[in-house]
């Protein structure tokens, strides 16, 4: 399914709210388009899309139905070899709530983890856990407006994993027990979720729907639900909803996978054909009509978020079959969308930008309406400017519509994109591959594969003319609008009075048709003659290449056949953070600037246009030793990305234009941050847990105002000309073409020092034991805080085998807390355990533990950890606890090694630090070979009383 130029992207480019990780996510996207008047038709039981469509479905999938109706979708994966991916799909989520229902969908996803007929109540994560399941990286569920996804990542596809994985989701879809005292002890766990997820973003956004979608059902029925209905509901509530609509004709089985078809098919047919539907069905939803609307204007004043607005055209949505002839409408519609961005992206680029980002794009509200919608990001004392600029550049893009030249570009881009997808395809991994599939349903979309986009793409843009494009660029703004909401940190004088006429000035003010582009060439294609090989060694275990060159570059390339046509890169220059000062504040802060400030000889914008066709990444990151610069290509654009990173090197743009646009964004990064306990937590732990060192503080606000590009680039430029400089080439590459690609940009390059120890700039402290807790305040809800506690413990180096059983202690200490605070007595969402042994910074690592929870209960929360640190200590654990610790652990392991990410991150830094590569060669084995009294032994050393350094924070005032 194509899917070019999506919400997210332009969220993205309008620098747009953050939200955290959620069980209920927050707007789900889409993508439709308002075709002509066409008849909705309910699929039957057991029927895919592709019955009432022209495409045709990725012919490498197995689609199927059972006599009950319930349908799965299989297929045969084999890379990376022996893992599978289960996923079990609902058509129902939280528009299907009665009132006394309302967040009770939510809170039956928990209950699938609380007991069924089969599986005692706390019983199914530690099956799982025996399986090698890590509970949330590999079991996890979702609940959503219009679905309930429940998710399984399978290490290995032997009967027993496979057979246990089947059982756990037929149990979930028909056999839940929903005992009373299982869900009296598990609200507690859900409130939790639902005080961590209440930020200023999602309230935002429950205030923003509430307007776009007046008088429809979506904002009556936000996921998380009410708070005196998860307190109170009894277990008939969540029964009936479970007997109404967790039925086969509403449920569809994924599994992708490295397995047999027709046997996986015979156990899916096993399992879940004896599933019979209880009672009624439950009635589909009545989402309302979309409301007749004209400019209206929204105002909501939330602190601690950032000024954003949003211009919306609202219309009835489409429920159309999909189609051939609808995608193409979609894709030349996604390509006007694509020009206009690129017209927004340039105006926040500029000199004088009026905004920090915007962005367009069409959204698919769970079919209850479709609306295009621009949005914006500026600086609070701006928003008049912002406004202008983006109604002004949306009338610009209707009135003279898009030039060939402007089309032209998004199509050479989207065509190196989506051939890069093509030729990935057969290296997908089981995870999304499933997930396309589940993706595909909330849509009554057809399931293809990469190779049929990249068909339909061609076919659609052959001979495509800048006027068609045009016409559907017009066509999408249509509906009813603009309807104008602005969420602001603080008021503005006159309101939505002052909102609308500020609008309707706007739209009075005539625009001119848009400059065309000048030329530009790629600048960089040579640095001077080849550099030569003086040095090449094999490590043949890793089928690892390590070259260095005269100049003193040194370059590391693993191939690899984890993903066909990927090819990851790495670059480390300097010392990163060992190269900053101690006692200055660090302006990492501003990274961001360095590529946005694009090169020297040509800018960002004109970078990006030249190089439309081809696939390539630029980022830029400080690390604790190095200055950090990667990226992503194929095979065949390898000599362009090392041309791109290399100059990004060796001519930096430092253009003003972007290091002021992120000062602009900073003036309410402290706003944001203070308005959560989490937003504190992120903004000041570093520093508090590496004292008296100014490298890891987070700059005031005061300090973000008055820095300078001047003291960024004095910082960085002195690494970048004369710091050393490690390439790292990982994926689908050979050593021959990887060594010429380096030797032509890097390699040609000045002569470069070897990687020298810095003094002092290594000696770091940790925070000593105290007996009360550091507090912070934050300016949230008054029952939000979290409770954080660590110990030292060491670098990884001084003692790798103790690192390695501190770890296996630390996850024994997670599923403790787990048990403890979320099964036991159901007192919060989320107890976290965190362990680090530093590479670099000697007698530095940590454990630590962590749980949002009321501030009430903080003292009892260190009092458990206390208990169980002392039981560590004390007593060696069970066999069976110290599986369910080990075992996901190597599993994760075992899967992130089939992945070039994995390797680009390990192999970096082991030219200089052969000690590195013995790390990765025992990482399995060395945790593998753990005991229980090793696990004690680690408790014993780290989880000492007096070593506990504890913090607090909480509310305001409180």
């Amino acid at each position: 399914m194509i899917r070019l130029f999506g919400a997210a992207s332009a969220l993205a480019i309008a620098l747009a709210l953050p939200t955290g990780a959620s069980s209920f996510p927050l707007p789900k996207f889409g993508f439709g388009k308002e075709a002509p008047a066409a008849a909705t038709v309910q699929p039957k039981p057991g029927e895919w899309a592709q019955a009432r469509s022209d495409v045709a479905p990725d012919p490498n999938i197995r689609f199927g139905a059972l006599p009950n109706g319930m349908r799965y979708a299989i297929r045969k994966q084999q890379v990376p070899p022996g893992q599978a991916a289960v996923r079990l799909r609902f058509d129902a989520g939280s528009l299907m709530e009665t009132d006394a229902q309302q967040g009770l969908a939510h809170f039956l996803e928990h209950m699938a983890f609380n007991g069924s007929k089969a599986v005692p109540e706390g019983e199914m994560i530690k099956i799982l856990e025996r399986l090698g399941l890590a509970f949330g990286a590999d079991t996890n569920a979702s609940t959503n407006f219009d679905e309930t996804i429940y998710k399984l990542d399978l290490p290995r596809t032997n009967d027993e994993t496979v057979d246990a994985a089947l059982m756990l989701m037929r149990e979930t879809a028909g056999n839940l027990t929903l005992d009373q005292g299982a869900i009296d002890r598990e609200r507690g766990v859900v409130l939790s979720e639902e005080r961590a997820r209440d930020t200023p973003p999602y309230r935002i956004y429950q205030k923003r729907l509430e307007f776009f979608l007046k008088g429809q059902r979506p904002p009556t029925r936000y996921p998380i639900g009410k708070v005196e209905v998860l307190q109170t509901a009894p277990a008939k509530e969540l029964a009936d909803y479970y007997t109404h609509y967790y039925r086969p004709a509403r449920a569809v089985l994924a599994v992708v996978g490295d397995f047999d078809l027709d046997a996986m098919e015979a156990k899916i047919k096993a399992k879940f054909g004896d599933w019979t539907p209880v009672g009624p069905a439950g009635a589909e939803p009545d989402l309302g009509p979309v409301q007749p609307r004209k400019t209206e204007a929204k105002l909501v004043i939330e602190p601690g978020a950032p000024l954003s607005m949003q211009f919306a055209w609202l219309r009835k949505p489409d429920t159309s079959p999909d189609t051939l002839a609808k995608r193409k409408r979609e894709l030349i519609e996604q390509l006007g969308f694509s020009v206009m961005n690129r017209r927004l992206q340039g105006l926040a680029r500029g000199a004088q930008p009026p905004f920090l980002g915007a962005g367009v794009f069409e959204s698919n509200e769970y079919d209850a309406a479709e609306m295009t919608m621009v949005i914006v990001n500026a600086e609070p004392a701006r928003w008049r400017e912002a406004l202008n600029a983006a109604e002004q550049e949306q009338r610009r893009a209707v009135q003279y519509g898009v030039r060939q030249d402007e089309l032209d570009r998004e199509i050479a881009e989207y065509r190196a994109s989506l051939k890069a997808d093509a030729a990935g395809a057969a290296t997908r991994t089981p995870g999304q591959l499933a997930g396309e599939i589940i993706g595909s349903l909330g849509e009554h979309e057809v399931v293809t594969n990469p190779g049929q986009d990249l068909s339909l793409f061609e076919e659609t843009v052959k001979d495509l003319k800048a006027e068609q494009v045009s016409a559907a660029l017009t066509a999408s703004f249509k509906g009813d609008g603009p309807l104008l909401f602005m969420a602001s940190p603080k008021a503005i004088d006159g309101g939505e009075t002052t909102l609308l006429s500020a609008l309707e000035a706007s739209r009075k003010v005539a625009v001119a048709e848009p400059k065309a582009s000048v030329e530009v060439a790629w600048p960089y294609e040579t640095f001077g003659a080849p550099g030569k090989v003086v040095e090449t060694k094999d490590a043949v275990d890793l089928d690892t290449t390590f070259i260095r060159f005269e100049n003193g570059v040194r370059l590391t390339v693993k191939p690899t056949r984890f993903k066909d046509d990927e090819v990851l890169v790495r670059v480390n220059v300097g010392g990163g953070r060992l190269d900053l000062p101690k006692t200055e504040q660090s302006l990492s802060w501003a990274s961001g600037a360095y590529i946005e400030g694009g090169l020297k000889q040509i800018n960002a914008e004109d970078m990006e246009r030249v190089l439309a066709s081809k696939v390539y990444g630029a980022q830029f990151s400080i690390t604790d030793e190095a200055f950090v610069f990667s990226g992503s290509t194929r095979p065949d654009d390898l000599d362009v990305q090392m041309q791109v990173l290399t100059a990004y090197v060796a001519e930096p743009g430092w253009r003003a234009e972007a290091f002021k646009r992120l000062q602009g964004a900073g003036k309410t990064i402290h706003d944001q941050y203070e308005s959560t306990d989490s937003g504190v937590v992120s903004r000041d732990l570093a520093s508090l847990l590496h004292p008296n060192d100014q490298r890891w503080v987070f700059p005031t606000r005061e300090q973000i105002a008055d820095a300078k590009l001047d003291d960024f680039k004095a910082v960085v430029e002195p690494a970048l000309t004369a710091g050393p400089i490690e390439v790292v080439v990982v994926g689908d590459i050979t050593v021959e073409k990887a060594t010429e690609a380096v030797a032509r940009t890097f390699g040609a390059l000045a002569p470069r020092p070897e990687k020298t120890a810095v003094t002092g700039q290594r000696d770091i402290s940790f925070p000593a034991g105290v007996d009360k807790p550091v507090v912070l305040t934050h300016k949230g809800r008054a029952d939000q805080s979290i409770g954080y506690i660590a110990w030292r413990t060491n670098d990884f180096f001084a003692n790798p085998q103790r690192a390695r059983d501190t770890a296996v202690m630390g996850e024994v200490l997670e599923l403790r807390l787990i048990e403890e605070l979320r099964e036991s007595q159901g007192a919060t969402y989320s107890p976290n355990v965190a362990y680090s042994h530093s590479f670099v910074w000697p007698g530095w690592g940590y454990v630590s533990a962590s749980v949002e929870i009321p501030p009430a209960k903080l003292p009892a929360f260190f009092d458990d950890v206390k208990k169980i640190a002392a039981d560590l200590r004390t007593k060696e654990i069970s066999p069976d606890e110290l599986a369910r610790a080990k075992k996901p652990r190597v599993d994760q392991i075992e899967k992130a090694r089939e992945t070039n990410g994995y390797w680009l991150s390990e192999l970096a830094g082991a030219q200089n630090d052969p000690r590195r590569l013995e790390a990765t060669r025992a990482i399995i084995s060395g945790t593998e070979r753990v005991t229980a009294a090793d696990v004690q032994r680690a408790a014993q050393a780290a989880l000492k009383d007096d070593a506990m350094w504890k913090l607090e924070v909480r509310p305001a005032g409180k």
